[in-house]
């Protein structure tokens, strides 16, 4: 049987990862991994994700990655908060090779949990928990996102 035909049989399972409480990092790792491997990965409640550091500090490195460029030529930085987690993704890729592209085509965030993945098993990264910090020094997602002009309704 040819390669290709035996790719196009072969069943694409999706896996949908919860960032609540998950440090994006960490998150990232799995994610681009998975990507890479051919796996369609979506990751559900990035709103509600962490990135470590002091409030002042994480806020001011993304302040000044927005304030980078001109307006007119970039960079761009997103104000959503799954556009933001995706494009943190983004830099855990090889995205000048044509793998790295196909990867973060594979690659999609959600806030809040949609319809379609309502009732379907989630997977938690080991060793991404919040909790298992030593430091209480963590920004939501949420917040950096406000902070740096985003607007959105709340998602429960």
């Amino acid at each position: 049987m040819n390669k290709e035909k035996v790719d196009n049989i072969r069943l694409r399972i999706m896996i949908i990862i919860d960032a609540k409480n998950q440090i994006v990092g960490r998150i990232g790792v799995v994610v681009a991994k998975q990507a890479l491997l051919g796996e369609e990965v979506a990751v559900i409640n990035c709103e509600k994700a962490v990135i470590t550091g002091s409030r002042d500090y994480v806020l001011g490195k993304f302040k000044q990655r927005r304030d980078r460029g001109v307006p007119r030529k970039g960079p761009f930085y997103p104000r959503m908060p799954d556009r933001f987690v995706r494009r943190s993704f983004r830099g855990m890729l090889p995205m000048d090779k044509t793998r790295g592209r196909e990867a973060f085509k594979r690659i999609m965030c959600y806030m809040g949990v949609p319809k379609d993945f309502e009732g379907k098993k989630t997977l938690v990264v080991p060793g991404a928990d919040r909790s298992k910090l030593p430091t209480t020094k963590i920004v939501s997602v949420d917040e950096i996102c406000r902070f740096l002009g985003g607007s959105w309704n709340k998602i429960n």
